[in-house]
């Protein structure tokens, strides 16, 4: 698998509006995006450090993987996120690795990243997600 770096790091929220403060007024950081991904449920923020980005996740419905992480563990830690040049590839690889996957084929993210997320039973409980930018 070959990963480049940290693509982003997520952060579940409860709220965008009252989180995001926070990142440009006290750390100073520039929201440079916010978009919905319908089909995950969930409205992004996204924040620039260095090569790496931050994204905060906000649940738009109960039934949300993220509503189910903040009712479970709180607002937080969500994922670590890293850039592979073939996802199909990688999933395959961690695969054959005896990695339990979450999603066995990629599927559509935010910023028109190709993702797929590793379950955290194998990734000593961080929930990793693999991104690759298919238009680079």
């Amino acid at each position: 698998m070959e990963i480049s770096h940290i693509e982003h790091i997520g952060i579940a929220v409860e709220s965008l509006e009252k989180a995001i403060p926070f990142y440009e007024q006290v750390l100073g950081f520039k929201c440079y995006n916010i978009e919905e991904v319908a089909d995950q449920k969930v409205k992004t923020a996204f924040f620039m450090v260095g090569q790496t980005k931050i994204e905060l996740l906000e649940a738009t419905s109960p039934d949300s993987s993220i509503a189910k992480f903040i009712e479970k563990k709180g607002p937080g830690m969500h994922h670590m996120a890293f850039a592979v040049k073939d996802i199909e590839g990688a999933l395959k690889e961690a695969e054959d690795k005896g990695v339990k996957l979450i999603d066995a084929t990629p599927r559509a993210g935010a910023e028109g990243m190709t993702i797929a997320f590793l379950h955290p039973k194998s990734t000593n409980s961080v929930l990793t997600e693999l991104c690759e930018d298919k238009n680079k």
